[in-house]
Formats: structure tokens, C-alpha cells, sequence
């Protein structure tokens, strides 16, 4: 079987970062006319698949179309099996829980079996709080690392502060990070403990959210009451050291 010619195509469908704004604020017209083509999705978890499809409106009754959760990322054999149906001719769509699929969320092991399979991947623009901090953050956007979730433990997560703060100054490069929401106050107090006072410190919380937050000043600048407006939301720490 020709890939290029026969098999179904696997589309990177972004969701919304805000589960409860309206899906127009933050979804291109791509995104939506691409989700309504398609009958067969794989997710994180179906349950939020099944209510970004809702906020996208849909045109198949949510319970007709196959949504099947992505199994863990080293469970290749199985990402075979499921995308089966696409080198079949069957076009399937890839949803992480909120913003773009494989990019710091699930869905990189599926495009890179379909990539193993000849099975075309087609990415589609939408939300990242990755690019989305950077680019309101006013830090350097031309050198950047995502590290994902540092250490939880008080010296190992010191440890990792000072090291990216030492990286950032030496590389003039933006330092990117994220927390569980509810250890969000717990992660500032570290960077103000561990980190320079003039070390540039963005915080970028609820991203496409109506009270989205985003500022950037030195660490020393930062007061108690702006931190408290990232208490349990979704925040993106963004560093850059002089």
C-alpha cells in the first residue's frame, strides 16, 4: 500500500487552554473544519476530548464518533494497532487536554509511529502556552528552553533554579517552566529565595483565559498580592538572567 496515496492523514489538533471559554476565543477556523471531517480521534483523555469536540460543535452526535485514549508514550505496539485504520485510508485528529497535542503534552509517540508507518502528519495552528507566554513575555524569543516540571523536593528544585539561572546568563536564553497549580505559590517563593533579584521573571497564568495574567519585572519587584493571582491556575515561569 502507497502511504502517500492510500492511507488517511494524522492531523495535530490543538485545543483550547481556557476548558471554559468559548472555543472561538482561542480555535482557528482550521482547527474546527478539520475536527468536524473526522470520525475517529485519539487522546489524552476522552473525557476532555469529548468537551472540546462539544465547544467545537461538532456535527456527529458525540457518541458516534470513536475517541480512543492514547495509551502510555512507551506502548508503541499498541499506537500501531490504533493507527491501523489511517494507513487503511481512515483520517484520524491527536487531542491533548488543552493546547497542542505532542508539544509538552501527549501525542508526540503517535505522530512519530505514523511517521515509522508512512502515514502522513499534518500539524494545525492553535493555542500553545509554551510560545504564548514567550511571546508576551518581552524576554528572548530567539533562544529558549522548556524544561517541563522541575524537581518537587526543596534542594533538588533549589539545585535546578540556580543551574537555569546560571544557563540562562551564560546563554542569554529564556528558562521555561511550569508547576501543578496548587504548588504554584510554593514555586515562586523558591525562584525569590534561589534566584537574583535582577533576574527577569515572567509569570503567565490562565493563559487565553478573559483574566488571563502576564507579567514580566525583576525578581525583587514582585509583591504578595500579584503572586496571589496565579494561586491554582495554570501558570507558565519564564526566567531570563542578566
Amino acid at each position: 500500500m502507497s502511504a502517500t496515496t492510500s492511507s488517511g492523514t494524522l492531523y495535530m489538533l490543538p485545543s483550547p487552554l481556557d476548558v471554559g471559554a468559548a472555543c472561538a476565543l482561542d480555535t482557528p477556523a482550521a482547527v474546527r473544519d478539520c475536527a468536524h471531517r473526522l470520525d475517529y480521534f485519539l487522546v489524552e483523555s476522552a473525557k476532555s476530548a469529548r468537551a472540546t469536540l462539544k465547544r467545537l460543535e461538532h456535527p456527529t452526535p458525540l457518541r458516534e464518533l470513536e475517541i480512543v485514549e492514547l495509551p502510555p508514550e512507551k506502548d508503541g505496539r499498541l499506537l500501531r494497532d490504533l493507527l491501523a485504520p489511517v494507513l487503511a485510508g481512515r483520517s484520524a485528529g491527536v487531542i491533548s487536554d488543552a493546547g497542542c497535542p505532542g508539544v509538552a503534552d501527549p501525542g508526540a509517540l503517535a505522530a512519530r509511529t505514523a511517521h515509522t508507518m508512512g502515514i502522513p502528519v499534518m500539524p494545525l495552528v492553535g493555542p500553545s502556552s509554551i510560545l504564548l507566554g514567550l511571546m508576551a513575555s518581552g524576554l528572548n524569543g530567539q533562544s529558549f528552553a522548556f524544561h517541563g516540571y522541575l524537581p518537587v523536593e526543596d534542594a533538588a528544585r533549589a539545585r535546578t533554579l540556580a543551574e537555569l539561572e546560571k544557563q540562562s546568563a551564560r546563554l542569554r536564553q529564556t528558562q521555561l517552566f511550569i508547576e501543578t497549580p496548587y504548588r504554584n505559590l510554593k514555586m515562586f517563593d523558591a525562584i525569590r529565595a534561589h534566584c537574583r533579584g535582577s533576574t527577569l521573571l515572567c509569570v503567565a497564568a490562565a493563559l487565553t483565559a478573559p483574566d488571563q495574567f502576564v507579567r514580566t519585572k525583576p525578581v525583587s519587584k514582585w509583591t504578595a498580592e500579584e503572586i496571589g493571582r496565579i494561586d491554582r491556575r495554570p501558570t507558565l515561569f519564564l526566567l531570563l538572567a542578566d
